[in-house]
């Protein structure tokens, strides 16, 4: 009981940093999808340690993969798009008119 305990706090500890790091680092888009990956990671995590202590199936978590995988994907072609378009990665070069 005592390990789940800890496991949890370390997700805990790991979703904070990441949301952390997403609203105070905005500057480059590459830092901002690194930390959401680290988010979805973090919340991967916590849900196999909750699927586990109650002896569900894994089914869900093997959709949840699937859909950060495309999230990831959907994330690196903007990141490309962008560089593509204006050579850099930053959002102040970004206008949206």
């Amino acid at each position: 009981m005592m390990i789940i305990l800890n496991m949890g706090v370390v997700m805990l500890v790991m979703f904070l940093m990441g949301n952390l790091i997403f609203v105070s680092k905005y500057k480059h888009l590459l830092i901002v999808l690194l930390s959401l990956e680290f988010i979805v990671l973090s919340i991967f995590f916590f849900l196999v340690i909750v699927f586990l202590n109650m002896e569900y199936d894994m089914y869900m978590l093997m959709v949840f993969l699937v859909f950060s995988v495309c999230e990831g994907a959907l994330g690196l072609s903007i990141l490309v798009s962008m560089i593509r378009t204006h050579g850099n990665d930053y959002f102040q070069s970004f206008s949206l008119l």
